[in-house]
């Protein structure tokens, strides 16, 4: 069974196909955080040391039926990270590089909602960027080097095949983002990052 992925609204919707590849992980770096500020939700993204709970896992397992046309793309830096949302109700949707050769989504927990993720996804055993935390966040190295691992072995084999054109954030013909990402100013993004 495929799990659900949906805007808070219910505008743009779709799923994760499953089975699928994925690992999860709670990351408290200050730029996951500046985009929950940025979207104006951090109480519904955050957990209570301002972590985020992320699910890795191909874009190409990521499908979308509905609304599509308000997806849209920040970034917090001319070379960082595209981070895609939900224009019609800001909830945050996941993280991609900017080049779609790099086969990879860190899908938001926050559009996954719908129905449990356990199930799905299994425990969010990673926790990332533990320096950055609000608080004590015990660290995870082995299950972030298994993580990594995990990532790795599918975004190796798509790099170099077909497979990197299987993305729903980027255009199959021209390989650009199907959306113009709105670059911060570098003011903004450090106003953004030094909340908390």
């Amino acid at each position: 069974m495929n799990h659900p992925l949906r805007c808070r609204c219910g505008n743009l919707r779709g799923q994760v196909v499953l089975p699928a590849t994925t690992a999860r992980a709670v990351c408290y770096c200050k730029d996951c955080r500046a985009f929950a500020h940025f979207l104006q939700r951090p109480d519904d993204i955050l957990d209570a040391q301002g972590g985020t709970d992320i699910v890795a896992t191909p874009p190409s397992h990521v499908r979308f039926e509905h609304g599509a046309d308000a997806l849209a793309c920040m970034s917090l830096s001319p070379r960082g990270l595209l981070r895609w949302y939900a224009g019609c109700c800001k909830t945050p949707v996941g993280n991609t590089p900017r080049d779609r050769r790099t086969h990879y989504v860190g899908l938001v927990a926050a559009c996954l909602a719908a129905q449990p993720l356990e199930p799905s996804f299994g425990p969010a055993r990673v926790r990332l960027n533990t320096g950055s935390a609000r608080g004590p966040v015990e660290s995870t190295r082995a299950g972030t080097l298994l993580a990594v691992m995990k990532i790795m072995a599918f975004m190796l084999p798509a790099r170099f095949s077909a497979r990197q054109r299987d993305n729903p954030f980027f255009d199959a013909a021209s390989g650009e983002p199907v959306k113009r990402p709105d670059v911060l100013s570098r003011d903004e993004a450090a106003r953004l990052k030094a909340l908390p």
